[in-house]
């Protein structure tokens, strides 16, 4: 069964048809909306990135029998030669945060990765997306200041506040993961735009239609 995650980029779009379902975890519940796939929205309830239940959202995929998982993400880019309007599949990524873990109470391991097969599937099913790139997460809610901005440049090529939390208790749960990012701006000091959280949505509000396709071939062809 494949799960998708989703947030602002696919707050606009038009969503498969499904049925909500509240799934309890060890973790605490978790709603998805289940029908030829599960999906995730990670905002539930209105939720900021930073207060966003990762071992619970995660579980709940996995309790609902998802097999792997997909997330689109809203970025920024911190590379000159990735613009607005471009998607990048990333092959790794990098946190500036904590990262969640369900390991809490016990001794455990995994091998951080995004799943090259999937990688690979996604990169025929998206062929102008960059089909390498490192994920950089921050805390969040705010945007980056500038002086993170030049910070992080030369450690990766865009910037969000969950995919890495999810790619990680993904791995532990033993789950292939992969993400779908779409770029909604430049990083602050990179571009022209002076940038707001209503600047993002406009920015995902616009690529509507094109989200909008790439998820449902994504759904007919892994599914």
């Amino acid at each position: 069964m494949l799960g998708i995650i989703g947030g602002t980029s696919l707050l606009y779009a038009d969503l498969p048809e499904t049925e909500k379902a509240t799934v309890p975890t060890p973790f605490g519940p978790a709603e998805v909306h289940k029908g030829d796939i599960v999906l995730l929205l990670r905002h539930q309830f209105n939720t900021p990135p930073h207060r966003i239940n990762f071992p619970a959202c995660l579980s709940a995929l996995k309790l609902s029998g998802v097999s792997r998982i997909i997330a689109f993400g809203s970025v920024g880019s911190l590379n000159r030669s990735i613009g607005p309007g471009s998607i990048v599949l990333p092959d790794d990524y990098l946190s500036m945060s904590k990262i969640p873990t369900i390991f809490d109470s016990s001794i455990g391991h995994a091998s951080p990765s995004i799943d090259l097969e999937m990688h690979g599937e996604l990169s025929h099913i998206v062929p102008e997306a960059v089909k390498k790139g490192t994920y950089v997460q921050t805390d969040g809610p705010r945007l980056e200041t500038r002086a993170e901005i030049r910070a992080l440049k030369d450690l990766g090529d865009v910037v969000g506040m969950t995919v890495a939390s999810e790619a990680t208790i993904a791995n532990e749960l033993s789950i292939p993961f992969a993400a779908v990012c779409m770029v909604d701006n430049f990083c602050h000091g990179l571009g022209v735009d002076e940038l707001s959280y209503d600047y993002i949505l406009e920015k995902s509000r616009s690529n509507k239609d094109r989200t909008e396709s790439i998820l449902k071939e994504i759904i007919e062809k892994m599914a």
